[in-house]
């Protein structure tokens, strides 16, 4: 059975070559710009678990990928999606038992503390806001992340409600009041750093060669990390601290405590062995030394007496 049916020249050609290929066909949905791809999934985890807070446990701060956030009580269906987010000072697990489904944040009563989006070209616009560069044309338009179509204008009991759904930026920037808003292209490889400042995000300078994205309130930094994560070597955002060191993740961590521990016990025999040569060798010398005491003529309580060995075993030197 052909499961790619196409017309085809002669001789054939592969499917490869006939076909389109991923970077052909778009992997968004036009409905709903910015699902994500494996580098989404990928590049929270390591965010995730490279994260580690020295003012907070584990169980007092929560990470989210790609979980709906809801941020307007007017507006219950509201919602946004981060590609990751933290926020501190909140129990790991809702209400301390149950895994979140979404983050609401009139629930939580916590604004997330750090945002990273993750760009592809048509969410710059959604992502950027008025710091995005591409044309307005080029851009795909913003589709709300609610089911049905949105009208200029909704009552419900009586009251107007508002309709125009803000995007990411400004639900970032003005509602939620996000202190630390970052932004990574793995297109273009950069990183773009916003802090809020008077109520407006302001663009920090970084050093393109080497960005570093320092948060004092959580003595961690953020930075662009070359090397290998789940098999796949890139650019990727990763978490380091006050040493400049790249924080390993709890895999990596586990690995190099599983490596010290062998390494330890490697040492530790290293020096017992080394302490049975010494000890061989002592015993050696001193056996050595009881010999030439006999052989000058002293008797075996003097040599006894002489080197601390018992009367029969310098007997059994003789």
């Amino acid at each position: 059975m052909n499961l790619f049916p196409a017309s085809q020249t002669d001789p054939p050609l592969p499917a490869w070559q006939t076909l389109p290929t991923m970077c052909d066909l778009k992997s968004e949905d036009p409905e709903e710009p910015g699902l994500p791809d494996e580098f989404h999934h990928l590049q929270p985890a390591l965010l995730s678990r490279s994260l580690r807070l020295k003012n907070y446990i584990t169980d007092r701060f929560f990470t989210g990928t790609n979980l709906n956030l809801y941020y307007d009580v007017e507006q219950t269906e509201w919602h946004k999606r981060p590609d990751w987010f933290l926020a501190q000072g909140v129990p790991r697990l809702h209400p301390e038992e149950d895994l979140r489904r979404s983050y609401v944040v009139w629930q939580e009563q916590k604004s997330p503390f750090v945002v990273v989006e993750l760009l592809s070209p048509s969410t710059e616009k959604e992502d950027l806001g008025v710091y995005a560069e591409s044309e307005p044309d080029m851009l795909l338009s913003v589709q709300p992340e609610v089911s049905g179509k949105l009208h200029s204008s909704d009552s419900q009991n009586g009251l107007v409600k508002k309709t125009t759904l803000p995007s990411k930026w400004e639900v970032y920037e003005k509602l939620l009041d996000v202190p630390y808003y970052i932004v990574f292209s793995r297109y273009t490889n950069r990183v773009r750093f916003f802090r809020l400042m008077g109520g407006q995000y302001q663009e920090q300078p970084l050093d393109h060669e080497n960005p570093r994205i320092w948060i004092a309130e959580l003595e961690i930094g953020l930075g662009l990390w070359h090397g290998e994560f789940r098999g796949i070597t890139l650019l990727w955002l990763r978490w380091y601290d006050a040493d400049g060191n790249w924080i390993p993740t709890d895999t990596e961590q586990e690995r190099a405590e599983k490596e010290q521990a062998l390494e330890q016990a490697e040492q530790e025999r290293t020096r017992a062995e080394q302490e049975r040569i010494r000890a061989e060798q002592a015993a050696e010398q001193l056996l050595q030394v009881v010999r030439n005491l006999l052989e000058i003529g002293m008797s075996i309580t003097q040599v006894s007496q002489l080197t601390g060995l018992p009367e029969m075993e310098v007997q059994k030197l003789q």
